[in-house]
């Protein structure tokens, strides 16, 4: 695979399927800013030494390629004229975000519960992972401004949601693993 291919000099890339649109286009933001959130997670996973944790970041990894496949696809050319997929893109579906839910609830079963927002910190790898959290949510937030002019399987808004909220707890979750203080946000009322 050639990395350079002087196709996008002149600010046009090819959707998967062939349609060339502007690199600014939100469908290029959407599925760019889930490739950055896949770097981020890369960062956290490469800072956090649990295999388990680990484990399923390597198949969230997996899933962002997948989303990012389906928000890199012109859905014109996505489908023959039978309604099968052209492309063979692969999908994302219930028992990938049941996957997520169930790590968050074992996460949160080992937590004291929350009563106070929290500052994002405490820890470098903590940070990262806030990071990666509010990255995804921009990555929903693009999904979802996409999703209302093109539709595609609502799983991967979904997905997204509810990774972030896997992110949140993950990040919860290594406070506690690495000691670190959790600084609760309390309002200061005086200023």
């Amino acid at each position: 695979m050639k990395i350079y291919t002087k196709t996008g000099d002149k600010g046009t890339t090819a959707l998967f399927g062939g349609t060339r649109v502007p690199k600014s286009h939100l469908r290029i933001e959407a599925y760019g800013t889930v490739d950055e959130l896949n770097s981020h997670i890369g960062l956290v996973k490469d800072t956090y030494a649990n295999k388990s944790a680990n484990q399923l970041l390597n198949h969230i990894q997996d899933r962002l390629f997948t989303i990012g496949a389906i928000l890199a696809t012109d859905p014109e050319k996505a489908k023959l004229k039978n309604g099968k997929d052209r492309l063979n893109i692969p999908k994302i579906n219930q028992q990938n975000i049941e996957t997520l839910e169930k790590a968050i609830d074992q996460m949160n079963d080992e937590l004291p519960p929350m009563t106070h927002f929290i500052l994002p910190g405490g820890h470098p790898t903590v940070s990262h992972c806030h990071i990666a959290r509010c990255v995804c949510r921009r990555a929903e937030r693009l999904a979802t401004a996409l999703y209302n002019f093109e539709t595609f399987d609502e799983d991967v808004l979904r997905y997204l949601n509810r990774l972030s909220d896997y992110l949140f707890v993950l990040a919860r979750k290594i406070s506690k693993d690495v000691n670190a203080e959790e600084v609760k946000w309390i309002p200061n009322k005086e200023e």
